[in-house]
């Protein structure tokens, strides 16, 4: 008897091979918000290694609602172009493929975890004003 988790499991019409899914997980490995090399192995590895369903990292939709400089981003047609030959792998490998749409809010313009997460000063180099609904600003803890 195959067990429920490596069965296959259909949401209206989208079908993933087994019920094994891959969360997204925010790789910061970009200093202009375009996937590459870095993104093609470690999400085609997991379409690689079975997992019916892969979601890519938190995907900025705007320069601004970046969590850090080093986020990935679909605000250009640059950056969503660069997804193209990752998902069409993980595809082929038979994966369903997601993405999570992101914007940080008053979280943005902050250094990446395992760089301390800290804000960054607005008038920094690689800063920028956050932007969200709220005036409170971010404090790190």
């Amino acid at each position: 008897m195959t067990h429920k988790l490596f069965s296959s499991w259909t949401l209206r019409s989208v079908t993933l091979r087994n019920r094994i899914c891959v969360a997204p997980m925010c790789q910061y490995s970009t200093p202009d918000g375009v996937a590459g090399d870095w993104h093609m192995v470690h999400l085609g590895s997991r379409a690689v290694g079975g997992a019916g369903l892969v979601m890519v990292e938190a995907a900025a939709i705007s320069p601004e609602g970046r969590i850090s400089p080093r986020d990935l981003g679909i605000w250009t047609d640059t950056q969503a172009q660069a997804l193209a030959p990752i998902v069409a792998f993980m595809k082929a490998q038979g994966a369903v493929t997601a993405i999570q749409i992101a914007h940080a809010g008053r979280k943005a313009s902050t250094r990446p975890p395992f760089l301390g997460g800290d804000p960054i000063a607005t008038d920094a180099e690689d800063g920028w004003e956050p932007l969200g609904p709220s005036a409170l600003p971010f404090h790190h803890s």
